[in-house]
This record gives structure tokens, sequence and C-alpha cells, in this order.
């Protein structure tokens, strides 16, 4: 659809007196087929023209400088990156913020204690005094956001190579020093479009972040591993976190002098709820997306790649489960990892169902057939091996990124004796480069740091692991060995018990004897450790042979998939090509809608406190429920936040999201919070290379159920009075 007929149909609306029944009829047309197109992680500092008009007529009432503008307050100066990894916002004019409950977790935990079990039981704090430091936690501002390609790019046609990336150097340093930073400025050139486009980011830390509260891990995680992708959620994923600043508003480090920081803008939130069609906008720092690999690539995510990935963590995850199931405490202890690692097994699984259902690769190679043909026919003979590029440095990767895969998987990720051995290696490797006094205090810190990993480790659990994982690996890797099935397993079975039988490495007091002595102590007693031997020769191995293999080709693919980004918008000029995600400041707008996962199943858009009893299983880690919600739900206690008498807790919408839009705000119309994004659904997790408007979907809290549980659950009423409650439609 093309800007004027974009352009036609707002101003069709604008004249909504004059509408005839015909009009009405085509506007919600034109509507419904924008819904179905929906996607993107759109620069905020670009939105005029399309993207505004977009908007509109997804039902949007703000302007592009309602959004994003240096020269007046506007919603991103209430957007910040919370700790580097997820996205917060502020609610109030006294800097108190909100995000994910599994965002705020890390501090949440830190905090907790035999005593004070914050995770079972929540936190509130009662006044500013009582809300607790969080040392290290940063949140960051973006204050500007500057296209700088030209500058980044003058006098670089022809160079190559390293005369290239001096040249890009030089470029980057000219943009900076024509800026006036405040000294708690940063300023640093993004690559966007793999290289194709570059911005300016200017951010600023502050580092006074305070606990103000959160639920029970029984409301903030509820349905834990098992709801993990999954649709209907029914989980109030959030926390609460406040920014302190000097007296004069500006970034400190901790101090008790410090005061609650005073936005430029913070978010109202609206007590109106949501319903299907309504218009809504994601707003963060989402992480990492894909959106432009070739057909090959993703035929090599579904059919070689994620197989393979699946397998080992299926197969790590049912020896933990089998244990955890036999005893409370390894249930305890491999709770935590055992979600870790359950994550992204689940989501690499719907994934590759999603890039199937939603013929994915057919879908890029008609594009790709569509683009060589028109290179002939207008004679861009510089494009014209692109595609045959990829085939061919595919082929080369696929192999590369699977060795590394293994590696990663069984060395680095699920067998922990490995992974200790791997930083050990790192050690040596310490000693080799730097010396005895770099060698020293590396060594105190990893002894400081594994404190904590014993606590959690049980050698038996590890050795089966071990055991299962390395015959994976060696059947892999070593298929003509002229050995039986069989005959292979016991073989690493029975190399698991000698090295899990003689190892120093399986106790913290082992660790401290082994690491006692200067460096040429330490590495004598690490190289004649069995498990040391083997971890140090797989380690080796990634370092002198894996990992450049893998960046030998991947560095040219890299060249190549630049290349083709440049030629797919020379080539298609009236497609919009959005820029792959890269942790910068993105805006997604779409409309709250359900979806049809498979025949036959229909999913509503919003799910309800009603679910969460249905779900409710006495005792269960994942879906216990507490004594007073279920009296504040039997006494229908729900305030002024419920739905004509329902308690809304999650609902769904078409925003493109990813990693890093976790705590990221979910805005109505106006402007106004109405939810908290979390995740994506299971069939959806392809949006990181294929985004497709009738399956994808962000699963976000509602702005009610946070406001429901803060005030008639934890009690905590004054901080629902330091915020702005609205109702826009009324």
């Amino acid at each position: 659809m093309k800007f004027l007929q974009y352009l036609l149909i707002v101003i069709v609306i604008s004249l909504s007196a004059c509408k005839t029944q015909e009009t009405t009829t085509q506007i919600s047309k034109e509507k419904h087929d924008l819904s179905q197109m929906q996607g993107g992680m759109w620069v905020p500092s670009e939105l005029e023209g399309m993207n505004e008009t977009e908007m509109r007529i997804l039902g949007s009432n703000l302007s592009a400088s309602d959004i994003y503008d240096t020269t007046k307050p506007s919603l991103k100066d209430a957007i910040v990156q919370f700790n580097g990894g997820c996205t917060a916002e502020i609610i109030s004019d006294q800097g108190l913020i909100l995000t994910n409950h599994h965002c705020g977790y890390g501090a949440i935990q830190s905090h907790s204690s035999v005593e004070n079990d914050y995770l079972s039981k929540g936190f509130w704090a009662k006044d500013k005094n009582a809300e607790l430091p969080n040392p290290g936690m940063v949140v960051t501002f973006v204050t500007q956001m500057d296209n700088v390609t030209e500058q980044m790019l003058l006098g670089t046609e022809g160079l190559q190579a390293e005369a290239l990336q001096k040249k890009m150097q030089q470029n980057r340093e000219t943009i900076k020093k024509t800026l006036k930073l405040k000294t708690w400025q940063v300023a640093h050139v993004k690559a966007f479009n793999k290289g194709n486009q570059f911005y300016l980011i200017v951010s600023e830390d502050y580092k006074d972040i305070r606990w103000v509260g959160a639920p029970p891990s029984s409301i903030g995680k509820f349905g834990a591993d098992t709801d993990n992708w999954m649709w209907p959620r029914h989980s109030g994923d959030f926390s609460l976190f406040r920014i302190y600043a000097d007296k004069n508003n500006n970034p400190a480090v901790y101090s008790e002098d410090n005061v609650p920081f005073k936005p430029k803008h913070f978010l109202p939130i609206s007590l109106d709820g949501v319903e299907a069609g309504d218009f809504t906008l994601v707003f963060g720092f989402p992480g990492r997306t894909d959106e432009y690999l070739p057909a090959v690539a993703i035929d090599q995510i579904v059919h070689k790649l994620n197989p393979e990935k699946i397998a080992l963590r299926e197969a790590s995850l049912a020896i933990m489960d089998k244990y955890m199931r036999q005893d409370e405490q390894i249930k305890i202890q491999y709770a935590s990892k055992f979600a870790g690692i359950a994550n992204y097994w689940k989501k690499w699984i719907g994934e590759s169902q999603g890039l199937i259902q939603s013929k994915a690769v057919e879908k890029k190679r008609a594009l790709e057939s569509q683009f060589q043909k028109i290179i002939t026919e207008k004679g861009l003979t510089q494009y014209k091996s692109l595609v045959s590029d990829f085939d061919k440095l595919y082929n080369e990767y696929g192999e590369a990124a699977q060795a590394r895969d293994y590696w990663v998987e069984v060395v680095y990720r699920n067998v922990e004796l490995l992974n200790l051995t791997f930083k050990l290696y790192q050690l040596e490797q310490t000693y080799t480069r730097k010396g005895e006094e770099a060698f020293s205090k590396q060594k105190d810190n990893l002894l400081k740091g594994l404190k904590g990993f014993y606590k959690n480790y049980n050698p038996k659990v590890d050795q089966e692991i071990f055991a299962k994982l390395m015959y994976m690996y060696d059947a892999r890797y070593f298929p003509m060995t002229k050995i039986s099935e069989e005959g292979r397993q016991m073989q690493w079975q029975d190399k698991a018990k000698e090295i899990y039988s003689e190892s120093n490495l399986l106790t913290y007091e082992g660790l401290k004897e082994m690491l006692s002595g200067n460096a040429k102590v330490v590495l004598d007693n690490l190289k004649s450790d069995k498990a040391y031997k083997i971890g140090a020769s797989y380690s080796e191995k990634f370092f002198k042979e894996l990992n450049p293999n893998y960046y030998s080709v991947k560095d040219k693919l890299d060249v190549v998939q630049k290349e083709y980004i440049k030629a797919m918008q020379e080539v298609f000029p009236n497609k919009r090509f959005y820029p792959d995600a890269n942790s910068t400041l993105r805006i997604t707008y779409g409309q709250v809608n359900g979806y049809a996962p498979k025949d036959g199943m229909e999913y509503l858009p919003v799910s309800y406190l009603g679910g969460i009893m249905e779900k409710y299983k006495p005792g269960d880690y994942e879906f216990d429920v507490s004594q007073k919600l279920q009296d504040l739900y039997y006494s229908k206690d729900f305030g002024s936040y419920h739905d004509n008498g329902k308690m809304p807790v999650n609902f769904i919408g078409t925003n493109h999201t990813t990693g890093g839009n976790s705590g990221s705000p979910v805005l109505d119309a106006d402007g106004n919070l109405i939810g908290l994004n979390f995740d994506r659904v299971w069939e959806g997790t392809m949006s990181d290379y294929n985004y497709d408007a009738s399956i994808c979907r962000n699963i976000m809290v509602d702005a009610r159920y946070i406001l429901f549980i803060i005030d008639k659950y934890a009690g905590a009423r004054h901080l629902i009075d330091e915020m702005k409650l609205v109702h826009p439609k009324k």
C-alpha cells in the first residue's frame, strides 16, 4: 500500500461527518489489511510520514513529536534501558519505574535471605526510607538519536578491510568532537542495517537505583517453565524500582543525600483496559533480530542448527528432571538451571515450528527469485551473485556453526564441570599472556565467584549429563569409529565414572587446594587433574579451531549480508526495510488481537484471574496461589481495576518484540500505560527471523492487574497515590 493511499485514508477519516456507509466499509477494510502487515522495530527519531500515518490508521492519536522530541518532553523521556538488558518506564513524577519481575529477579534474589525470603513473600517498601539500594544497577536514558550515515561513510568509497575501518573510526571521532556533552553523558555511533546506516546516540546513566517492591514469585512467575512462551498466560511479571539523583537532578552514585529523580515525562496509567482492535505501542530496547536472512539461512536454522541444539538440551533436561523428582535438595539446587536451559530449548522448538508453519523459506525463495529477475532486467550486474554467494557460504557456515554449537551446548552450557574447566583454562591463558600478577588477581576473583557454584552443584547429576552429552558429541563428530553405539555409550559412562571419582574439582575445598600456590604450582596441579585435562583439550580446540573457523565464514557472510540489504533497498524502492534490532531504542506498533495457531483452535486476546484459579495446584512451585489472592478473587474485591466484574491479568497483541523488550511499556492511542510487555507466544517466536502478523503475538501484563496487586493484594496504596490514573475513553 503506497504512502498516498495511507494519506488518503487519513484525510477521509478526518472528514468523518461526511462519511458514507461505503466509505466506512472501505476504511475498515484498509485498517484490516494494514493489521496483517504490521511488524518492524522503528527508529523513534524517524517516525514522520509513513509510520505516523500507519499508527493513525490503527487508531493512534499520537504525533511523531509526541513520541520522540529533543526540544520538549516526549514519551522517550519516560523510557529507560534497565540494567543493560531489559526496558523500564517511569510512572510517577518521583522517579518510580516499572519493569518485569524477571528483569528485577537478580536484585530480588540478592536482597533475599532465609529470614527475609522476598522471592517467596514479595516486598513492598512502606516509604522511601525503606527502599533498598542495588550496587552496580544502572538505568540508561537516550537523550539524542541522529542519523549520521552520510558523515560515517564520507571518504570511504573504494576502501576495503583495514583501510575502511580506519577511515570510519576517524569519521566516528570527528562526529563525536562536534558534540558538547555534559560530564555524565556518553556518545557512541552504532551501526544499523548491517553497516549500511549509522546513528549517533547520546545517553545518560543513573546509578542510584533502589528497589521499591515486587509481588511474590507465585504471582510474578506464575506458570514458570510450563507456561513460558505460551498463551494463555496469567503472570504478574512486574517489579518496581526508583531512580535517585543528586540535588540538581543529575546522575550520582548511591548516597543518603540523593533525592528521587524528577523526570521530564512520566506515563499516566489508563484504567480503561483493552479490547480487540485497540492500538498498542511498545517502546523499548529490543536486543537482536535477523529479518533479512536469505532462504538458505532459514532452512539451515530449521533443519540443521535448531534440531541439534534442541536434542542436546532435551537430553540434559531429562536427566535433571529425573533427579529433581527424586530428591528435594536437587530440585532446589537445579530449579533455576533447569529453567535457564529449558527457556531457549522451548523457544527453538516453537521458532522452528513457526518458521515451517508460516512458510518462511518458501516466501524468502520467492522474494529472491523476484530479486534475481529485477536485477537481470535492470542490468544490476553488481548484485548478480549475491544469492549464489549465500548458498556457497552457508554450506560452509552450517558445519562451522554446528561444531561451535556443540561445544557451546556441551562444554560451556550444560556440563557444569566442563564449564568450570573452561574458566580454569582461561586462567591458564591469562598467565601465558599477562604473567603472574594478572593470574593471581583472576584466581582470587574466580575463587570468590565460585562459592555460589558449589552451593548448587551435584556431581551425581552432572556426571550423568557429562556421559550422555559427550557420547552425543562423540557420535556426531567421530561417526566412523569402529565401535557400536552401545559400546560408545558404555565407553563414556566409564570415562565419566573415572573422572568424577578422581577429580579434585568436584568440591570447593578441592578447588581451593588446586589453586593454592603460585602460577607454576597451580598449573601443575590442574594439568594432573583428569577433569581439567579433558576440559582444557576441548577449550583449546574451541579457541584454535572451532571459533576461528566459525568467524572466518561468518565475517564473509556479514559482508554479503550488508551488500544484500543495500541491494534489496535499491531493487525494491517501494518496500519498507526497518533495521534489525540491535539493543537500541525502538518503537513497534500494533493492535490487541487474538490468533488461531492451528485449525479449529482460536485464542482470545485477554486472560483473567479466573484462569489462575483454574490452573491452581496447592503447593506446586509453578501454579500455587496464595490464600490472600484466592480470598480477593472469591470476594470479587477488585477495587476499581476490574472489567465488568472480571479481573484482567494478561493480554496479547501484534507488536513485533524480542529479548530486551522485557519490561517495555505498552501504550494506548494517547500515550497512556495500558500494559507491560514480558514475552511472546510460542508459535510466534520465529518473529526474530520472520514476523507474521497472523501468528506473532507479544504477551503483556494488564496495567490494571499491576495496580490491583499493588493496591488490594500488597496494601501499598501510597505507591498508587503517586501515580497518575486516567480514563481516556470516558
